[in-house]
Formats: structure tokens, sequence, C-alpha cells
């Protein structure tokens, strides 16, 4: 899955400067950070809700888009998909499996990221 997420993702970052009018992963750049938010809890909300009534192939086809939204957001956070794998990789040395980290963990807080801005093309 790593060299998928990596082509994906660097297409995403090759798209991002296209026309808006024909690329949609241009057009959720130019929509900024909120629409990408939303487009990310959106994929979430539907994957959850196939799942919930086992429909398999959409949750397989849900999935794919919810990684899609992710990228783009990641994309625009300045965060490549090493920087998440590197978590996880960290997470599975502490608990021996890459879950999800307990609720009392006193890990300090990273800065909030400022979103990336491109200068259009002239």
């Amino acid at each position: 899955m790593d060299d998928s997420l990596h082509r994906l993702y660097q297409a995403i970052l090759a798209a991002r400067a296209e026309d808006p009018a024909s690329s949609k992963t241009s057009k959720l750049f130019h929509a900024g950070i909120e629409k990408m938010a939303k487009k990310l809890a959106e994929e979430a909300v539907e994957v959850g809700l196939d799942a919930v009534h086992m429909r398999r192939e959409r949750v397989i086809l849900e999935s794919a888009d919810l990684l899609y939204n992710l990228a783009v957001l990641w994309a625009e956070c300045g965060i490549k998909p090493d920087d998440v794998f590197r978590e996880i990789s960290r997470r599975e040395e502490l608990y021996g499996i890459a879950e999800k980290l307990p609720k009392n963990d006193k890990r300090p807080k990273r800065p909030r990221l400022r979103p990336l801005r491109l200068v259009p093309r002239s």
C-alpha cells in the first residue's frame, strides 16, 4: 500500500497547479482547507455507514475516496505519507502494534500546522 499511496500523493501534488476547471484535485486546493476537511469527513461517514450495512464493495470504494481526500489534506498541510508511516512505526515500537495512542499520553504538543498556499502561475 505504501507505493500506491506514494503514487497517489505525487499525483495530487502534480495536480494542485492544474486548472481547477479540469482537475478535481486542483479545485479542492483552490476551495481551501475547510472544503478539504468537509470532503474527508463526508467520505469517513460514508465508509462507516457502508460498513454498518456490511456493504463490502462500497466500503472498498469509499475507502479509496477517503484515502484520496486524506492525501489531499496532507498535501495542503505539508504532511508527507512518510511522516504518517513514521508515526505508525513509532507506535508499533512502543505498543507492539500500530494502535491509537492511549488518552493519557503525555507527549509534548506539536506546533499547529500553517496551511501552504501556492502562488498562481502567470
